[in-house]
């Protein structure tokens, strides 16, 4: 059985008030909460008061937005696995479409930021996807295979050791979010990718989600498809009301 997720990429957004704020009314909101596991993945600078707030048991997960693939060494700006695991960090988005197109990351360098996280032990979630003039010419499914292909290969995972984010390029902060199905259908497909490339064990038990432009009006439709295991959410989960119903929408699948 596959619990549902709940991740919040706040990008490069809030500074330590507006966070403190957020989680004092996150916890108050969400102490009831179960069936879904949240996740917080804010800017570096946030992520030790994240450690410092959110102690209590029922709290939610926190992780790092993207990470180096050496541990240590001349990488003027970066950070590193080590860095991120001595934060408490339990997850690490890699291969986000921003850092692809915007900062040039290669499919190579992200299997190898891969390894890194893998190697501290923590879960990284690989996020893949495709751009519209890929999808108008029908090549988002080979595109994303590819990704896949490229990503993960010569990983050693076990079963519970990754999670894949779907995000269509098009469809991130533009307010447009991918219809149910085809969301549904990309999703199924990288579940069978996984299934060629691991085995059964890891596909069936790998978290699959979806983002780009997910709310609270949307998220519904989305769960109910048999494939898509959560959601990582943009910029509805800057606001600690938001994310909470969504989070609740997702527990209740």
């Amino acid at each position: 059985m596959r619990k549902p997720m709940a991740a919040a990429n706040w990008k490069m957004n809030k500074n330590s008030e507006e966070t403190r704020q957020f989680l004092q009314e996150y916890m108050t909101q969400a102490s009831d909460l179960s069936g879904a596991e949240v996740v917080i993945c804010p800017p570096f600078t946030l992520l030790a008061m994240l450690q410092q707030e959110l102690a209590s048991p029922n709290a939610p997960a926190w992780g790092g937005q993207n990470c180096f693939w050496e541990d240590k060494g001349a990488y003027t700006g970066e950070v590193s696995a080590p860095m991120l695991k001595e934060l408490g960090c339990s997850y690490v988005i890699i291969g986000h479409s921003e850092r692809r197109i915007i900062m040039g990351e290669t499919d190579g360098q992200i299997n190898q930021k891969l390894k890194a996280v893998l190697n501290h032990g923590m879960v990284p979630i690989l996020c893949v996807g495709e751009t519209l003039q890929q999808r108008e010419n029908n090549a988002a499914l080979s595109i994303v295979k590819n990704q896949l292909d490229k990503n993960l290969k010569d990983l050693a995972v076990q079963p519970g050791q990754l999670v894949i984010a779907y995000e269509p390029v098009w469809a991130i902060g533009t307010g447009v979010n991918a219809s149910s199905d085809d969301a549904q259908e990309m999703i199924a497909c990288i579940r069978s990718r996984l299934r060629e490339l691991f085995n059964d064990d890891l596909a069936n038990s790998t978290r699959i989600l979806y983002g780009g432009s997910v709310r609270d009006d949307n998220i519904a439709e989305l769960m109910a498809k048999p494939d898509i295991d959560g959601a990582l959410i943009g910029g509805a989960s800057l606001e600690a009301d938001s994310l909470v119903r969504i989070a609740r929408i997702i527990a209740n699948g």
